[in-house]
């Protein structure tokens, strides 16, 4: 039987064959992610959700993993960086008191690999199941000579919904407040230009080296999945009345924080109250990087900030715990002119 001949687009790199049949196999994954308010099937050209209730706000937000992808290449593990994606772009709206209602995805690479295809949108579809969103649609675009062979890039849009009467905008954030700090699960999706710069070529370390003072490798240790604080937040919400909240992200406590804060106040936060990471030890010591370059690259530990009254911080200390949320209270909102204030 004679060999089936390659299209001219397959020549040039782009074989439509290959993505459709990719698709095809993600459909009933993706399709799991379905909610109530889906209206669309996959594949239509847009995505079709019911809008909520006319006292709710949508809120939206639109991101990238940055260069961890290009950890994810060397340690040719593509199931994660999906998540990680989603869970940053829930963070993102969380801050709002947003619940995210559907996602929407961008893959491009130089030539589709059905596998690292395959493994992408699977992490799609597990972080949204497990947020309670629905994969609403995405694309995938194929570009020879744009991307680096092997290489791809992502970007996902979130769109949540809040009621108007419970949008947290932190105006409501006052002298007195406590601030409490939930862990971060490492890097989360931050930081991995200056990371892999020292870690790979300065210090010359493999992915399969111990961060120094651990069991674990730079491989996990950077790869840890962006956690998503969705869950334990509303349970929160529920309950609580919370001022303020910040995602903590590129920019660190530094710059993310006054996002946040009223003009008349600052958050200072005292770095004796938590423990800093190994991984993060390591980057400062082994790049001889500057100490207060560390908090304003990385988080350094801390992936989500609460701005809460005293009155409700014991409240909120159980309501955590009881939903397994690691909480620590890392300082507390003084007179100021709206930064955030590191001490010790």
């Amino acid at each position: 039987m004679a060999e089936k001949k390659k299209s001219a687009y397959a020549e040039a790199g782009v074989d439509i064959d290959v993505m459709m049949n990719s698709l095809k196999r993600i459909g009933k994954k993706v399709k799991a992610t379905n909610t109530a308010g889906v209206v669309s099937e996959l594949g239509s050209f847009g995505g079709l959700f019911k809008s909520p209730g006319k006292e709710n706000l949508l809120v939206s937000s639109v991101d990238g993993v940055g260069t961890k992808l290009k950890v994810a290449n060397m340690a040719n593990k593509h199931n994660t960086v999906g998540q990680d994606l989603v869970n940053h772009c829930v963070n993102d709206i969380l801050v709002q008191g947003a619940y995210p209602l559907f996602f929407l995805d961008y893959l491009g690479a130089a030539a589709l690999d059905p596998k690292v295809f395959e493994a992408v949108v699977g992490g799609f579809c597990k972080a949204c199941k497990e947020n309670g969103a629905a994969l609403l649609g995405g694309e995938t675009a194929e570009m020879p000579g744009l991307y680096p062979n092997g290489e791809y890039d992502l970007v996902g849009t979130i769109v949540g919904t809040v009621e108007r009467k419970k949008l947290i905008t932190g105006k409501k954030i006052k002298k007195g407040d406590v601030l409490i700090g939930l862990p971060s699960t490492g890097l989360q999706t931050n930081g991995y230009s200056l990371a892999r710069k020292v870690i790979f070529e300065k210090a010359g370390k493999t992915l399969s080296d111990l961060v120094p003072g651990t069991k674990t490798t730079f491989e996990k240790a950077l790869l840890a999945i962006h956690k998503s604080y969705l869950n334990p937040v509303m349970a929160v919400m529920k309950k609580v009345d919370i001022h303020g909240m910040a995602h903590i992200t590129g920019g660190g406590l530094y710059d993310n924080v006054p996002r946040v804060l009223p003009e008349n106040v600052d958050a200072v936060f005292d770095r004796a109250t938590w423990k800093v990471p190994p991984i993060f030890q390591f980057i400062e010591e082994a790049g001889q990087v500057d100490h207060e370059e560390m908090y304003r690259v990385f988080n350094m530990g801390i992936g989500y900030v609460l701005m809460i009254g005293k009155k409700d911080v014991e409240a909120t200390l159980k309501i955590l715990k009881d939903n397994k949320q690691p909480a620590i209270i890392i300082g507390e909102v003084t007179a100021g002119s709206g930064k955030s204030v590191l001490i010790n």
